[in-house]
């Protein structure tokens, strides 16, 4: 579960990023968050991932306020999130297996399960065949698969993505979607950035509209 109450972000130059914001997910579902360039989508993402603390407010994500957490608490937080961001933070010097493996290094797995768990998840995205390669040798839609599978390779009960389409063209655009959707069948919690809501191609999942940091009511 997610919730936002009275949420404010404020930056140091005394930009307002976000203002009163008030909204719960529940548990399973999806969400998209749509508004223009600058309306405080990407920082809301942030805010979840407590990779931005709130100026007021509290946010709370899977029964923890994450504006309260201790710095050495974040990284047990972001064990359940799966994020992918607009700058992809891929690792070019790493094969595209090595890429997705990173995360389970971190938590600690041992050699075999995370093998088994980085390929299952290349496989989910369609990537198994490309295990070896470097990330240099991957299309535009193949980089954002990689960085689909690194972000659900540790399992996470909720996966946030900003912008994940982004400059990409229609086909990969309808793939990605549609492998978001397929998380979200098995009980993932999705929270998607998109720019307009052109991009949901009819689908009927509730959406959260940003404008100039405020929640369209």
């Amino acid at each position: 579960m997610i919730s936002f109450s009275n949420v404010y972000k404020r930056y140091p130059n005394g930009f307002d990023a976000l203002k009163n914001i008030d909204f719960t997910i529940k548990l399973g579902e999806m969400v998209f968050i749509t508004g223009h360039s600058g309306a405080g989508k990407s920082t809301l993402l942030r805010l979840i991932a407590a990779i931005e603390r709130p100026t007021i407010g509290d946010i709370i994500v899977n029964n923890k306020n994450v504006g309260m957490l201790k710095r050495r608490a974040i990284p047990f937080l972001r064990r359940n999130l799966g994020m992918v961001f607009q700058d992809q933070k891929i690792l070019f010097d790493r094969s595209v297996f090595d890429n997705v493996l990173l995360p389970l290094q971190i938590c600690g797995f041992d050699h075999r399960s995370a093998t088994g768990r980085v390929r299952a998840a290349l496989d989910k995205v369609g990537l198994l065949n490309r295990e070896k390669a470097h990330p240099i040798t991957l299309s535009g839609g193949e980089r954002q698969r990689l960085c689909i599978a690194r972000a659900v390779v540790n399992r996470p009960s909720i996966l946030i993505a900003d912008e994940p389409t982004a400059n990409l063209d229609a086909d990969y655009t309808k793939d990605i979607m549609n492998m978001f959707k397929s998380f979200h069948q098995v009980g993932v919690t999705i929270l998607i950035a998109i720019p307009d809501t052109r991009l949901l191609g009819g689908s009927q999942q509730r959406i959260l509209a940003l404008n100039h940091g405020k929640l369209a009511t």
